[in-house]
């Protein structure tokens, strides 16, 4: 009773207008109740904040509680590189450092509010320290994968009108290759412990500045991310995220997929480039004040994923289901996880057999999520529920998550059709707010009053969601979506490629594949085909980002087309599958 009395006090007396104070005075706060001030917003009784900054609202609470001597003391950020190389940060020092990079982006390198800024690091300290530098100053975050090749450097600088780069060594050649072409580029930053011509060098500036740094004022709906997210035509699409979206979001929603305290210890293996590291690696723990741990590894291996979560005290793992293939395969019985309690999965659908062996093996369930880059986390196993094997869970607080047809009506429980979020009369919380410089496809993304996934399912009576396949050509392989367009327009510059078709393939490891049907050129001959499909993966290993090249190549006589002369993909994806 007492409890009860609790919650309706809070409740009673809170408003969505001061979020941070309440939900750092009652960190326990149940989220059903959470969930019922958001309704509130939705029913018109409140108003959203007006202003809110993830940096000063968040981060700066839960380091004067940490002063306070009222958190764990556990680190907010703790980084290894297997080699020995260890930080450890309190939200304290994340504050002191992050203020320093605030000044050299402002006040070095001229950046202002609104400013966009293109920064490809792998996972190093700086990408975090950079991350809350830009929410202090107010810059828009555009990060990319490290994979990127000068091509592609080339068109996210020019279609989002960075005027900053950040990168290291390894990437600067490929910028410093393609700048001249950049016309709003002006200041280039390099993480490095060298000097590099035309490139201001980013350790030795911060370590020199000034953490007098006053955050500035920021709009809830200001944008505080782009993310470039791949498309089965042309080029990658400009996804913005806001200050709502991303950090005001997990004050409400957050303990239902993560369900963590500020004495929990996260590991998310998503590379620094996808919007998951964003929101299991930066926004969504920190919120509930947990520490974030990095393994910086330029691959990931087995072996050194088994050996840290037994020597470190690693609560939460979050990893894409390749991630779990790979461990399973391994024998276990010599490895001890003490502390191991929670394991996440999402990009695309675990296998129930790699759940068995898992489950089977380490005592440990894989709870599934399920999410795009414009929708945040979308549905998910939560804590306690019930594990249908190949489910990806319940629809998330804030979703009202559905099965629709092409006309956009709901289909009853067991009925395949497209997975859609309602997204009218009010748009979700976790919404990206627009497709940049693309009206049409932002408009193209919406159905009736649903936002479309373009991926296919069915919902069951329990209201859980089963993941059928896309609806269109995107190929999710290992958790990264791949556009077929930029891997042909890869293939075709090539002399040997008269024409290309790129579809998903299946995989034992990966879920799917790239695959490429070939038709050579006329003027081309070539006796040996295996060396040419060597050849032809390199080629685009040097043109697009390598996790797009394909690992699967056949060379035909002709590609199945449309009366009009369209290529019929999904011919060749149902033949790849057996669905002939």
């Amino acid at each position: 009773m007492k409890m009860l009395f609790k919650l309706r006090t809070l409740k009673s007396s809170w408003t969505l207008r001061s979020p941070c104070r309440v939900f750092h005075e009652h960190p326990r706060l149940l989220a059903s109740d959470l969930y019922s001030q958001y309704e509130s917003v939705r029913r018109g009784e409140q108003e959203m904040p007006k202003y809110f900054n993830f940096a000063s609202d968040v981060l700066d609470k839960w380091s004067e509680i940490e002063k306070a001597g009222k958190r764990p003391s556990n680190p907010a950020f703790w980084w290894i590189n297997g080699k020995g190389g260890e930080v450890k940060w309190s939200f304290e020092e994340l504050g002191f450092l992050s203020r320093k990079v605030a000044n050299v982006l402002t006040k070095v390198c001229g950046l202002q509010k609104g400013d966009r800024i293109v920064v490809i690091l792998p996972r190093i300290p700086e990408w975090w320290l950079v991350n809350v530098a830009c929410m202090r100053a107010g810059i828009v975050l555009i990060p990319g994968i490290s994979q990127l090749t000068a091509k592609d450097i080339l068109y996210r600088l020019q279609a989002s009108k960075a005027t900053c780069i950040i990168t290291n060594d390894t990437l600067a050649p490929a910028v410093d290759s393609v700048a001249s072409e950049c016309q709003f580029l002006k200041t280039k930053l390099i993480v490095s412990k060298g000097s590099r011509e035309g490139w201001l060098n980013f350790t030795e500036l911060y370590k020199n500045q000034s953490a007098d740094h006053s955050c500035v004022k920021t709009s809830i709906q200001d944008p505080a991310c782009i993310f470039f997210t791949s498309g089965t035509t042309g080029s990658p699409k400009m996804a913005e995220h806001s200050q709502s979206s991303l950090g005001f979001r997990p004050l409400l929603s957050e303990r239902y997929w993560l369900d963590l305290t500020p004495s929990d210890i996260i590991w998310n293996t998503a590379d620094t480039g996808w919007i998951l590291t964003s929101l299991a690696s930066l926004f969504d723990p920190w919120v509930f004040g947990s520490c974030i741990f990095i393994h910086h590894l330029p691959q990931i291996e087995s072996a050194a994923i088994l050996n840290t979560l037994s020597r470190h005290p690693v609560g939460t793992l979050v990893g894409a289901p390749t991630l779990f293939r790979m461990l399973v395969q391994n024998d276990l019985s010599s490895y001890k996880f003490m502390n191991l309690k929670h394991c996440v999965s999402g990009g695309e659908p675990v296998n129930p057999e790699v759940m068995e062996q898992w489950k089977s093996k380490t005592g440990l369930d894989i709870h599934e999520i399920y999410g795009q880059t414009e929708t945040g986390i979308i549905c998910s196993v939560f804590k306690g529920m019930k594990i249908k094997p190949g489910s990806m869970g319940k629809a998330a607080p804030f979703y009202d998550v559905q099965i629709i047809d092409k006309n956009a009506n709901i289909l009853p429980p067991g009925q395949e059709g497209e997975i859609a979020v309602r997204n009218k009369p009010i748009r979700p919380l976790g919404f990206f707010s627009k497709y940049i410089d693309n009206p049409k496809k932002t408009a193209a993304s919406e159905r009736g009053d649903f936002f479309v996934t373009g991926d296919r399912g069915t919902m069951d009576e329990d209201g859980y969601f089963w993941f059928i396949g896309r609806d269109d050509d995107i190929i999710i392989s290992s958790g990264y979506r791949i556009g077929p367009f930029e891997v042909e327009s890869a293939l075709t510059e090539h002399p040997a490629v008269a024409e290309t078709a790129v579809v998903s393939s299946p995989d034992p490891l990966r879920g799917e594949v790239v695959k490429a049907f070939v038709v050579l050129s006329s003027t081309f001959s070539c006796g040996d085909l295996e060396s040419l499909a060597l050849e032809l993966q390199e080629h685009v290993k040097k043109t697009t980002a390598p996790y797009k090249y394909p690992r699967k190549m056949e060379f035909v006589q002709q590609l199945p087309k449309t009366a009009t002369g369209k290529i019929k993909r999904n011919e060749l994806r149902n033949k790849e599958w057996g669905r002939m």
